[in-house]
């Protein structure tokens, strides 16, 4: 007897996936975006404003949990691809991620004051945890729920619009926190990050269907054998190379942010933030033209016209007068607006990649696909303060509160601020060219796969 998904593929086509599963689904993205927001940009500052826990203890902690956690997705990963339960794969892993996410956030957002260094290293460590196990399920599911090729780009474009949402939700919460229940700012901030786990993935879950296929067994692609196995693969490296230089542009852009706005171009904080959250913003409809752009032109032109779009968007920024908002704004909407793209359609041909895969290993290899790409985003995080703040440093610039910087330093932190950026970003849209996983190639793929399917045991 065949599974759901074996009879799908054996069927001769692929299924449209209709707009009630996609928006379903993409409900599972909303705590991720949210968490992207709680984690990097308030937590940091509640534990040393108000829990009076030293910089030094904060950011060596941070950077030392950081830096043991970059093999974790690769073993989930392994054990994801190996699961087989009654509630399916992905889902299984999905719902076991909302626990994993609620009680370390409540540890850390509810911490005593003036916690050890060990309290903080166990419950992030335990937080990045979940994080990765929701990550992981949600694109691996996603990539099995789209199966054509242009159905993917519209997938992974409503689900990064909807990590958008999340995080404005979250960006919202501070201002209303006096009037949630007597809670101040962080906690009600942590309260509802904890609540919209469960609530996301009880909307997702049951609404999503996950066709899953019993293949062959190929022997010896077990652990790191796997591992080298689909790592080892071109298109998975040139994919790796493209998402590290992806995500190192916008890193580098967001270490240097504040400096260069408040600093360089005059703005006053407040001003800074507002044209953040239009970046912020911009990256819904950004999102959704990227998936249009590329049904048209194929999802590596659709990237690498981006990459160029955001680039010469970039060098705007020098004939943007100083401390003049509505002129920066357009600017600064153009960046997300094409900065949207990178993801998402990384994260679609990951997919493709895995259909490839999927082919020829006879084994369901989707949750490593994404955790390579998750290796790669966690290594330019590390990559965009450790190369931009020792760049600074040696160019002369001062970051302390009040301090005054000579007209040289200034203009080399506008250099490095836009600089960077471009670089990595060029570098990115050169790692897909030539790319030759298009769509007749992939419809191909797809078919053998069903052939595959009438033969499994």
């Amino acid at each position: 007897m065949r599974s759901g998904g074996e009879a799908v593929l054996a069927s001769g086509t692929d299924p449209e996936l209709p707009w009630s599963t996609i928006l379903a689904f993409s409900v599972a993205n909303l705590p991720a975006a949210a968490m992207g927001i709680a984690v990097y940009v308030f937590l940091p500052a509640f534990f040393s404003g108000r829990l009076g826990v030293a910089m030094s203890v904060v950011g060596g902690v941070w950077m030392g949990v950081r830096l043991f956690d970059i093999p974790v997705d690769v073993v989930l990963a392994l054990l994801m691809d190996r699961t087989r339960t009654r509630l399916g794969r992905y889902r299984f892993w999905l719902v076991l991620s909302a626990p994993a996410l609620m009680i370390p956030l409540w540890r850390l957002f509810t911490a005593p004051y003036g916690f050890s260094a060990g309290y903080l290293t166990v419950w992030l460590f335990a937080l990045y945890l979940g994080m990765s196990m929701n990550s992981l399920a949600v694109s691996a599911w996603g990539a099995t729920l789209a199966t054509r090729y242009h159905e993917r780009s519209r997938l992974f474009g409503v689900l990064s619009a909807m990590g958008v949402l999340g995080s404005l939700s979250v960006t919202l919460i501070p201002v209303l926190g006096k009037t949630l229940g007597g809670l101040n700012a962080d906690q009600a901030l942590g309260w509802f990050v904890i609540a919209l786990a469960p609530l996301s993935v009880a909307v997702a879950a049951p609404l999503t269907p996950e066709p899953l296929g019993s293949l062959r067994k190929t022997e010896g692609l077990g652990g790191l054998n796997g591992f080298w196995a689909v790592f080892r693969r071109p298109e998975l490296l040139r994919l790796f190379l493209a998402q590290v230089a992806l995500s190192l542009g916008p890193g580098w852009m967001s270490a240097l942010y504040m400096f260069f706005f408040t600093r360089a171009w005059r703005f006053t904080e407040a001003q800074a933030s507002f044209l953040l959250s239009l970046y912020v913003i911009a990256a819904a409809p950004g999102a959704m033209a990227a998936a249009a752009l590329a049904r048209r032109i194929g999802k590596h032109r659709s990237l690498i016209a981006a990459t160029t779009g955001f680039s010469l968007g970039l060098l705007s920024i020098f004939v943007v007068p100083k401390g003049n908002v509505a002129a920066a704004a357009p600017a600064v909407a153009w960046a997300g607006f094409t900065a949207a793209s990178f993801g998402l359609m990384i994260q679609a041909m990951l997919a493709d990649v895995g259909d490839v895969l999927r082919l020829e290993h006879g084994q369901e290899r989707t949750s490593l696909v994404y955790a390579l790409n998750g290796l790669a985003t966690k290594l330019a995080g590390a990559l965009s303060i450790g190369l931009t703040f020792p760049l600074l440093q040696r160019l002369g610039f001062d970051p302390t509160d009040g301090a005054t910087n000579s007209p040289a330093a200034l203009d080399h932190l506008t250099v490095a601020f836009i600089a960077g950026p471009i670089v990595f970003v060029m570098l990115g849209g050169v790692c897909v060219l030539g790319w030759r996983l298009d769509a007749e190639r992939q419809a191909e793929v797809r078919a053998a796969l069903r052939e595959r399917a009438l033969d499994a045991p």
